[in-house]
């Protein structure tokens, strides 16, 4: 079973679909015939669905199990994004010509759409889709994972890729940042406790560890946490089991341990800041991710899918216009993924007419923010009036 079925018929941008679905790891057909094979989504052309009628699209669709139809018009007077039957008929219109198809923000957020109930880690560089790939095979297997990357590179992201795609996954996921936490409490927070273990213990907890039973913990930051907290996470690992703060039962534990960090763990080993023993442990198989700015073809559809995640509900989906899409890919990224969620967030408040222009694209607050000369004049006056 394919995941969307596209009926090529009268539709030229078929293959460029798929390519751009194949990069994030959807699987997508083809197809000149009518479909028989069962897919959740079908895809035809509005030339397609006036030729066969209406009700004939919607039959195909119940025909091979699709879910959801989208109808798209090519070489429209204007773009056009609708959606019926409570959004499971999508209407796309798509003008002639414009960026390539990775910049080309149209038909990055038709294939967002398509993607998106199959896929949680948006890619356009094929760099990402081969980490996408990798993560799929160690899924299939249980080993400790250890994820190094730049903070706000999409490490978290990748480790509930990881755990989408294993045999946990309609357990638990749960993740914790060992430096958001105090050091008192942290493991009380990770192994649980009984009641009356520490002063304010009115109740027991079973801890994040006991929670993930079944499923994954992932350790964001594991850098962060204090060398004698480290010991007991490596007989944790080791044994299989937690002993919660003031009990003295051992409880078993069955989970799968996801650990990442920003920094060079061997260093932090050298200088005595991390444990070997449980670097090692942590260290079966290694993944890293990278800075955006190494990754530039991630940038536009990682920019359209924070646009629909931040797009209330039945609202229409704004769309980056060329040359927003190329003031974004001029910028260098310090920030990562979490500095271009900020100004996708800024330009959804300051963009009109459901464009996003490069007006709207705000890197820094003297982009938009900062007062004219005029303006302090008049605040200054406004101030000495009072």
């Amino acid at each position: 079973m394919c995941q969307i079925t596209i009926i090529a018929t009268g539709l030229n941008v078929g293959d460029t679909l798929k390519d751009l679905l194949a990069r994030r790891r959807v699987s997508a057909l083809v197809t000149e015939d009518l479909p028989t094979e069962k897919s959740a989504v079908l895809v035809c052309s509005a030339k397609h669905e006036a030729t066969v009628g209406h009700k004939a699209v919607l039959d195909t669709a119940r025909r091979i199990g699709a879910q959801s139809v989208i109808i798209i018009e090519e070489g429209a007077s204007a773009p056009l994004f609708t959606q019926e039957m409570g959004g499971r008929l999508t209407r796309f219109a798509l003008t002639d010509g414009g960026a390539a198809p990775l910049r080309n923000g149209w038909l990055l957020t038709l294939v967002d759409v398509m993607a998106a109930p199959f896929c949680g880690m948006v890619a356009g560089d094929r760099a990402t889709g081969k980490l996408m790939d990798m993560a799929a095979r160690v899924a299939k297997t249980d080993v400790t994972v250890f994820v190094n990357g730049p903070t706000g590179s999409g490490k978290e992201v990748l480790g509930k890729l990881i755990h989408a795609y294993s045999p946990r996954k309609s357990a638990p996921f749960i993740a914790i940042n060992c430096a958001a936490i105090p050091e008192n409490m942290l493991e009380a927070i990770l192994f649980g406790h009984e009641k009356g273990a520490f002063t304010g213990a009115s109740t027991p907890n079973k801890g994040i560890v006991r929670a993930a039973q079944g499923g994954t913990l992932m350790l964001d930051e594991i850098s962060e946490m204090p060398m004698g907290l480290q010991a007991k996470l490596l007989r944790v690992l080791q044994e299989k089991t937690v002993t919660p703060l003031g009990s003295q039962k051992e409880e078993k534990v069955d989970i799968r341990v996801i650990a990442t960090s920003n920094r060079n763990m061997m260093a932090e080993v050298r200088a005595g800041k991390f444990r070997e023993d449980l670097f090692y442990r942590l260290n079966v198989f290694p993944l890293s991710t990278v800075a955006l700015n190494d990754r530039k073809d991630d940038l536009p559809a990682l920019a359209v899918a924070m646009i629909r995640r931040h797009t209330a509900e039945g609202t229409a989906l704004p769309i980056l216009s060329d040359s927003a899409i190329q003031t974004l890919m001029d910028h260098d990224w310090p920030g990562n993924v979490r500095e271009l969620e900020n100004i996708i967030q800024r330009a959804l408040v300051l963009h009109e007419d459901g464009i996003i222009t490069s007006d709207d694209i705000m890197i820094t607050a003297t982009d938009g923010l900062c007062a004219v000369a005029g303006d302090v004049d008049l605040a200054e006056t406004a101030v000495h009036a009072a």
